[in-house]
């Protein structure tokens, strides 16, 4: 198990990431808690997560006339008219990702990491790059168990805070027994190069449906991870069609580390794989204090 360190940052992180403070205030755990289930299974939307195998962002098939993409025809503006499947895209009002310009200090539970390395296998599912992960890592939050699925990437980074987008961002997906997602956002800003992704970065195919197992090659996932833990809470939804709902958000404050050239070598497969912000709809988001 990994504990990772939550700073006491309460309102003072707010002002090292340019958030207003104005609109910040305590709030009991208890009421934290209680708020964040009622909205987690607000319209019935949290099972409809359950339904994504995996919670994968995956290609459509070929035959498939709901080709959904990031630009023209196929672009976010029309995902939720493609498919009847699709129509939270449009008629959603917990829809991911969101702008992180204010927020509610409160006390949350920690995130403990129980995660090994895998056997290094990724995907290039037509939409970005994912890093498949073999069984037995997970996340527990309070008394809640999150297995971990898999990671992959958009850029620029999808949620912004402050209005800020970073130039990557990373989605660690995982699910409950029952079917429940939660997801962990990581920035990444471009500065020195990623150690812990680098086998990552140098194995991307350059093919869409094509996956490279890497013989001998292994991710540790922890290792990518800051070792402040403060995080953004907040119900969300599926960034890609079908864009169901009822995901519990856990976005890092603490952003991470690319080079330029891991950026770059992401960008010749996907130029821009992020999906433009949505309403708030008077979604409550916490920080961790």
């Amino acid at each position: 198990m990994t504990m990772l360190k939550r700073t006491a940052l309460g309102l003072s992180i707010a002002a090292a990431l340019g958030l207003s403070t104005a609109v910040f205030a305590e709030e009991p755990a208890a009421a934290a808690h209680q708020e964040m289930h009622q909205e987690m299974h607000k319209e019935g939307h949290a099972e409809a997560a359950a339904e994504m195998k995996g919670a994968m962002p995956a290609a459509a098939p070929a035959h498939h006339a709901a080709h959904w993409s990031y630009e023209g025809e196929g672009g976010p503006v029309n995902w939720g008219k493609m498919d009847e499947k699709f129509t939270l895209c449009e008629s959603g009002k917990q829809q991911s990702p969101i702008d992180i310009s204010a927020a509610n200090v409160t006390t949350l539970d920690n995130i403990e990491l129980h995660y090994a390395a895998s056997p290094l296998s990724v995907k290039n599912n037509g939409h970005t790059i994912q890093v498949n992960y073999a069984p037995g890592s997970f996340i527990k939050v309070g008394e809640t168990q999150y297995d971990l699925l898999q990671f992959h990437f958009h850029t620029p980074s999808e949620e912004s805070i402050g209005g800020k987008r970073y130039d990557m961002v990373a989605h660690f997906v995982h699910k409950t027994a029952d079917g429940k997602l939660g997801v962990i956002g990581l920035l990444l800003k471009v500065g020195a190069e990623n150690a812990a992704l680098k086998a990552v970065f140098d194995n991307m195919p350059a093919e869409a449906d094509k996956e490279n197992a890497v013989a001998g090659a292994q991710v540790n996932a922890a290792e990518a991870m800051p070792k402040d833990f403060t995080y953004f809470n907040f119900a969300g939804s599926l960034t890609t069609p079908p864009c169901s709902e009822g995901v519990n958000w856990m976005v890092l404050a603490t952003p991470a580390q690319i080079s330029q050239a891991q950026l770059d070598s992401f960008r010749k497969l996907f130029a821009m794989n992020a999906r433009p912000i949505q309403p708030v709809n008077g979604r409550i988001v916490r920080l961790a204090n």
